[in-house]
């Protein structure tokens, strides 16, 4: 009743649909981190940048010190 030529695809289509559905599954959440990352920006392991180098840096910007000193004050942080 069941005929051998029947079995083939169902051999073949077996592990590429669960290699499928991985996929697709990692897709989706390859969305979400990007999104995540878009509104709140990159997760805590990857190292959030200082305050005092923030504050430096808006310092810079502002006028209020000048290259040399900026550029001492960051290697100073680590930055």
């Amino acid at each position: 009743m069941f005929h051998g030529w029947l079995i083939w695809p169902l051999l073949f289509w077996g592990p590429f649909h669960g290699l499928f559905t991985l996929v697709i599954v990692l897709v989706i959440l390859s969305l979400i981190f990007r999104r995540h990352y878009y509104y709140y920006g990159p997760p805590y392991w990857h190292g959030r940048r200082s305050d005092a180098l923030s504050t430096l840096e808006e310092r810079y910007a502002r006028g209020e010190i000048q290259r040399e000193e900026y550029l001492q004050k960051k290697h100073d942080l680590g930055g």
